[in-house]
């Protein structure tokens, strides 16, 4: 029994990290833990002021501490990170999950040295986090699509008036926030109430007859739901003003992220059989440009992927992904990958992990948009969905999406279908040359039919 205990002993003392630091980040508090012969008291407790964090800061370079282990709790770790990250730390943002596996440890005290140790020993792994420059530009990214959103609900807001009016202007037109259709609605919310005259408000390009059109605006112009529609429409031009004063200051931090190259070629030529076009929410500025300077390699080129797309890519990744070892790994942590469980040589399951990631979300509705589309990927989409269903050809494909892409940003190669009709071609091959050992087996000689011109 003792020399279990004096085992036991020597194996905590074999340290891999001797100057760690674990953190345990609150809303208020912070408890902090350091090795218990830098400090009389290596548990210490501060608050999340701002010169308290510095406090915090201060403290664990009189400990002599050269790296810290934190949990990502929300986005209060992001203060703190920041000031540790300007001081020199090597700081370790851990998934909570790899620590809440030992029960037992409840209070906030225990819970900072238990993650103090699992460092100090070198069984934390730190999350991935981009470049302080792709960071900025990831958090104006985000909060664009929370505008979006904000946007959208005014939208919704303004067709549940026009059809409680029984306005149907938004089933003849395809958008009722275009220029035809905001054009009518502020000679609506003006007092006109004349179907004719509202209806040659439309725009050239409007097919839908203008009779048809008059008729969807004769309805009931009730008070009520006309001061609905105002504020449903004024809240939608506020938060489109923010989402442009957005994409000015978002297009101004992309000019600071350095360039793939200094001196880069000219854009290729595209390869995709449809001709590139800006939708409606894209940004007014040349996203693609953009996105080429700083990638190297143009990823609007890969099937499925947009402008919008490559910049979610961006700014959630970078354009760096050598910090994946391979491209199997990249594809794991974006969760689009088979989590194979095995126990007692049986399989439990082969289900990808839940994984809340913005890139990998943004490469599955891309996979989605391939589900007629002519080429490899259509393809390759449509037998996965005749053979495991809808949901999981859209992980199968993004899955494929997410190697190339890989691929493309580590190698800065274009993107080409070549490799594709080469790996068919030699498919082809291996099932020719099987069936002909199988026919040779049975007594049998294949003989090819000449194609027929």
């Amino acid at each position: 029994m003792m020399a279990k205990r004096k085992e036991k002993a020597v194996r905590r003392s074999a340290l891999l990290e001797p100057d760690a630091a674990g953190i345990d980040i609150g809303a208020q508090e912070i408890y902090v833990a350091v090795p218990p012969d830098r400090d009389e008291h290596a548990t210490r407790r501060f608050t999340s002021f701002t010169c308290d964090l510095k406090a915090l800061a201060d403290w664990l370079q009189g400990c002599r501490i050269r790296t810290v282990a934190m949990e990502s709790t929300g986005v209060y770790w992001i203060p703190l990170y920041q000031i540790l990250e300007q001081r020199g730390f090597e700081v370790y943002l851990v998934n909570a999950h790899y620590l809440k596996s030992v029960p037992g440890r409840k209070s906030d005290v225990s819970d900072c040295q238990w993650i103090q140790y699992l460092h100090s020993v070198g069984l934390l792994r730190a999350s991935f986090r981009p470049s302080d420059a792709i960071c900025a530009v990831r958090s104006l990214w985000r909060h664009r699509s929370s505008l979006l959103q904000m946007a959208s609900e005014h939208t919704l807001h303004m067709q549940k008036a026009l059809s409680q009016m029984n306005l149907q202007i938004h089933h003849v037109l395809s958008d009722i926030t275009g220029v035809s259709g905001l054009a009518i609605l502020d000679a609506v919310l003006a007092g006109e109430r004349d179907p004719v005259h509202l209806a040659q408000l439309c725009h050239a390009f409007v097919k839908t007859p203008r009779e048809i059109v008059a008729k969807a605006l004769v309805g009931d112009y009730r008070p009520e739901h006309l001061f609905t529609l105002k504020q449903s429409l004024e809240g939608y031009r506020f938060y489109k003003k923010l989402i442009t004063e957005l994409d000015e200051e978002t297009a101004r931090l992309m000019q600071a992220v350095p360039s793939a190259s200094e001196q880069l070629a000219p854009m290729p030529t595209r390869t995709k059989h449809t001709v590139y076009q800006r939708n409606g929410n894209d940004p007014r500025f040349d996203l693609r440009s953009e996105l080429y300077r700083i990638a190297g390699v143009d990823l609007t080129d890969v099937p499925g992927v947009s402008a919008v797309t490559a910049q979610v890519i961006l700014t959630e990744i970078g354009p760096d992904v050598s910090r994946f070892r391979n491209a199997s790994a990249f594809a794991s942590w974006l969760g689009l990958c088979p989590e194979k469980r095995v126990s007692g040589g049986k399989v439990l399951s082969c289900k990808t992990r839940k994984v809340k990631s913005r890139a990998a979300l943004a490469l599955r509705m891309g996979a989605n948009s391939l589900c007629r589309a002519k080429g490899y990927f259509g393809e390759f989409f449509r037998r996965m969905r005749a053979k495991l269903g809808t949901a999981q050809a859209i992980t199968a494909t993004a899955h494929k999406i997410a190697r190339i892409l890989y691929h493309v940003l580590l190698s800065k190669e274009p993107y080409t279908e070549s490799i594709f009709h080469l790996c068919d071609e030699q498919a082809q091959f291996r099932a020719e040359k099987r069936l002909r050992k199988q026919a040779a087996q049975l007594g049998f000689q294949v003989v090819p039919i000449p194609a027929v011109p």
